[in-house]
């Protein structure tokens, strides 16, 4: 006897197409794939990055998230195992450091671009009529407070204490610096008249409306500002690798360029 079997084999089909629907979705060993590249990165690229990661996201269809704080905080938690696929500091010895306990690809690390250090104050609150010299701009107000990201932790906050040391002006201003988590808290602090001084990086400055600029520390006084990103050693997202060669893309330099940051040599 001949039987229809028809109805089965396409209620098989339709089993299969489900199962490779649902395959599709799956990574090694039952885990669900990760649909998301999650970036540790430096305080100071928040808003930039966020740019970045929409374009990148309409580019290759998979979204960025990002933890942000100090370069420092997030060395050691990566250093720890924590759940990231690509790590992006502001200075390249946080990036040496998380190289060295073995949590980076190393062979994806690129340097991808640079930034400024200058002195704000409140908008407002002094002369535009001159260029002021950096040691007077310490020394006018002895009692004056200075808001810097944390001096021996995070880079904005070795960049500049290593700046006022090449001014010889450090040991008679440390008593009077007030340090914060990461180099944003130090130009809040500033933008809320809480302090009348505070160093940060350029790019955080041309942001911040409520601050003005009252010098830039040239750029031989402190240790060139670099900002390398690498993918973690376990990256989760298999769109780690192509974030890292999209900040270098001309889509993101542009970017980068209008927050107020510098351009570095292109990596190979």
């Amino acid at each position: 006897m001949i039987r229809d079997v028809s109805p089965s084999i396409m209620d098989l089909r339709r089993k299969l197409r489900k199962w490779a629907a649902v395959a599709l979705c799956i990574g090694p060993l039952g885990q669900p794939a990760q649909a998301e590249v999650t970036v540790f990165a430096a305080a100071s690229l928040k808003n930039v990055l966020e740019e970045i990661g929409e374009a990148f996201e309409q580019t290759y269809g998979e979204p960025v998230v990002l933890s942000v704080a100090g370069s420092s905080v997030l060395a050691r938690q990566i250093a720890y195992g924590a759940p990231a696929d690509v790590f992006m500091p502001a200075n390249s010895a946080w990036m040496d450091d998380v190289l060295k306990r073995g949590r980076i690809q190393e062979d994806t690390r690129r340097d991808i671009v640079g930034n400024g250090l200058v002195l704000v104050r409140p908008a407002g609150t002094g002369p535009k009529d001159q260029i002021p010299d950096l040691a007077a701009s310490f020394s006018a107000d002895e009692n004056g407070k200075i808001a810097m990201a944390l001096v021996d932790a995070v880079p904005a906050g070795i960049y500049g204490k290593t700046a006022l040391q090449h001014l010889g002006v450090w040991d008679g201003l440390a008593p009077r610096v007030v340090q914060t988590d990461n180099v944003r808290a130090a130009l809040a602090l500033v933008a809320l008249g809480e302090v009348p001084l505070g160093i940060v990086y350029a790019s955080d400055a041309l942001r911040e409306h409520r601050v003005e600029v009252v010098v830039e520390f040239p750029a031989a006084f402190h240790p060139p500002i670099l900002y390398p990103a690498a993918v973690v050693a376990d990256a989760k997202s298999d769109r780690a690798g192509d974030f890292v060669m999209f900040l270098q893309s001309e889509t993101a330099q542009a970017m980068f360029d209008k927050a107020g940051f510098a351009p570095v040599e292109v990596n190979p």
